[in-house]
């Protein structure tokens, strides 16, 4: 009678410690998905801004191409203010898509409002909810281009500013897109690229 007794209790003990296993288990796996999401959600924030920096540096090195290939005027394509980007530009009065058609002057006003479009992200777009949103570009752009006043050779500096998706404590002293309201009370969003260079006449 007491081995019977004793056999089931066994019987009762092993499948409780099978269960706890079970538990155990369970609660290993939920952990390591937890981390897994985690580390994916990582991962494409440091994508999303390996891509935002990848782009602004193309973008300095566009205008800058711009900039020497049109030298006679350069003070043109110094932008006043908190710079361009988010639509500030109005279209020019003269398309300069075949730049041999245009004056000097009427080409940096024709660069200018070309590269605030592809800082904006304007040629690239989805239609959601027949809302059209700009899907390239950089998140909340602004291009600031500062040298001589006067134009002519000289050092010019190309900054190129957008909002990161974390929070930094240093923020730059560049004072480009401060002003906007676009990167937090502190800039505590505001990512920032400098690219000086010495363009010649």
């Amino acid at each position: 009678m007491s081995g019977k007794n004793n056999s089931s209790i066994n019987r009762r003990c092993q499948s409780g410690v099978g269960m706890i296993e079970v538990l155990v288990t369970l609660l290993i796996v939920s952990v390591g998905f937890l981390n897994m999401a985690a580390l994916q959600t990582a991962a494409k924030k440091s994508n999303f801004d390996s891509v935002q920096r990848t782009t602004a540096v193309m973008l300095a090195h566009d205008i800058v191409e711009r900039m020497r290939a049109n030298p006679v005027v350069l003070d043109n394509y110094l932008t006043a203010g908190n710079g361009v980007g988010g639509g500030t530009l109005a279209v020019p009065a003269q398309d300069c898509t075949n730049a041999a058609g245009c004056t000097p002057n009427q080409l940096a006003a024709w660069d200018l409002y070309q590269w605030e479009l592809v800082i904006d992200g304007v040629s690239e777009s989805r239609v959601i909810n027949a809302t059209v949103t700009q899907t390239g570009g950089l998140a909340s752009p602004t291009g600031c281009i500062n040298g001589p006043a006067i134009g002519g050779p000289g050092i010019y500096t190309i900054t190129i500013v957008w909002r990161g998706l974390t929070q930094l404590t240093n923020a730059s002293a560049d004072p480009c897109g401060s002003l906007s309201g676009n990167y937090g009370a502190g800039l505590e969003n505001r990512r920032v690229l400098t690219f000086n260079t010495f363009i010649s006449a």
